[in-house]
């Protein structure tokens, strides 16, 4: 009996994960951010709207997960939007091109031109700091490697901000 009510789930796709959170959501900020955000209006976007944004980045274009995050506060009319759920969508929209790079898709949606702040690469996009770089070096993106995987940045990235 516990056997089978203990029964593992199957692990969601994350192609499963982009469907999830169907609507927009405005918020008030809440007040344990507010410290660092400061008082307002966040809007709280879907999976599926940060990937649609991220496939219309051109290649030799980049962005930062701030600019996206501006981008739809503006376009919200909200004071912020949500970092965590930004940040999560667009690690969802990685796993989810990867998954159709395994399944031969070949025009998948191109994560690796997300960048963290100041340039930065993502240490938690599939493959880790290594392969985001050697994504972007195919690109022609050159790499400032730092002392350590985690500084490392693209160079001149502000250049080719979209």
């Amino acid at each position: 009996m516990i056997a089978s009510a203990t029964k593992a789930r199957k692990k969601k796709t994350w192609h499963e994960k982009l469907e999830t959170g169907k609507e927009i959501k405005i918020v008030d900020i809440p007040d344990n951010w507010a410290n660092t955000i400061g008082h307002g209006k966040m809007v709280i976007l879907t999976p599926n709207i940060i990937n649609n944004y991220i496939k219309t980045i051109h290649k030799g274009k980049l962005t930062t997960i701030n600019e996206i995050r501006d981008k739809f506060a503006k376009e919200h009319n909200t004071d912020t939007t949500c970092p965590i759920t930004t940040g999560i969508f667009v690690w969802i929209s990685a796993g989810a091109a990867e998954e159709d790079r395994v399944e031969g898709v070949k025009n998948i949606t191109p994560y690796w031109r997300v960048l963290k702040e100041g340039g930065k690469l993502n240490a938690k996009y599939p493959g880790g700091i290594k392969h985001h770089a050697a994504l972007l070096e195919k690109e022609g993106f050159k790499i400032d490697k730092g002392r350590t995987e985690l500084s490392w940045k693209v160079a001149d990235y502000e250049k080719c901000l979209v």
